[in-house]
């Protein structure tokens, strides 16, 4: 009986210990975390016209953009309507930062994310870009924070042979 209860003296120590330990230090957020924090302040209805380097694929005409926090905090539904709409979305998987985009021209660009060095921009690079190409397919996403209402969106677009195209997008908040 007395190593009994010394066997469990000993136990609960040892684990009242473990959890001071724990408490005691705090998790460092990732890169990819703080990156999709910044990005969920987006959250709103914003709008502005798309100019490119190749005017067959720019608009004039305002474009609506929707951006919602969902699943918890845990994706980033960003809907630009061209007239589709066209939706994003956004999640940290394990310690990177990802987007799939699903594109009009029936293909899904996958990106992630490099680590924000000034933390205002976040910067995608393709991974991948499964479905038709027979149109091109986004290859490369900047997305900058200037302030609450006003953020830019510069969009590489790759041409089946090759060709960049560059697209802008300066986006101020409606709501």
């Amino acid at each position: 009986m007395r190593l009994f209860r010394l066997v469990s003296i000993v136990m609960l120590s040892a684990c009242a210990w473990a959890h001071g330990q724990s408490s005691a230090t705090p998790v460092a957020s990732s890169d990819a975390q703080k990156s999709f924090d910044l990005l969920k302040t987006l959250a709103g209805t914003w709008k502005d016209a798309v100019t490119t380097d190749n005017p067959a694929m720019g608009t004039d005409q305002p474009l609506p953009l929707s951006i919602r926090v969902v699943s918890r905090g845990n994706a980033l539904i960003h809907e630009l309507s061209t007239p589709g709409p066209e939706v994003t979305v956004f999640y940290v998987d394990s310690d990177r930062l990802t987007l799939i985009h699903y594109c009009d021209f029936a293909n899904r660009p996958h990106m992630v994310a490099r680590p924000s060095v000034d933390g205002k921009t976040v910067e995608f690079d393709l991974v991948d870009a499964p479905g038709s190409n027979q149109a091109g397919h986004v290859s490369h996403w900047v997305v900058t924070i200037i302030d609450a209402n006003h953020h830019i969106e510069d969009w590489i677009f790759t041409l089946p042979d090759g060709t960049l195209v560059h697209a802008h997008v300066d986006f101020k908040r409606v709501q």
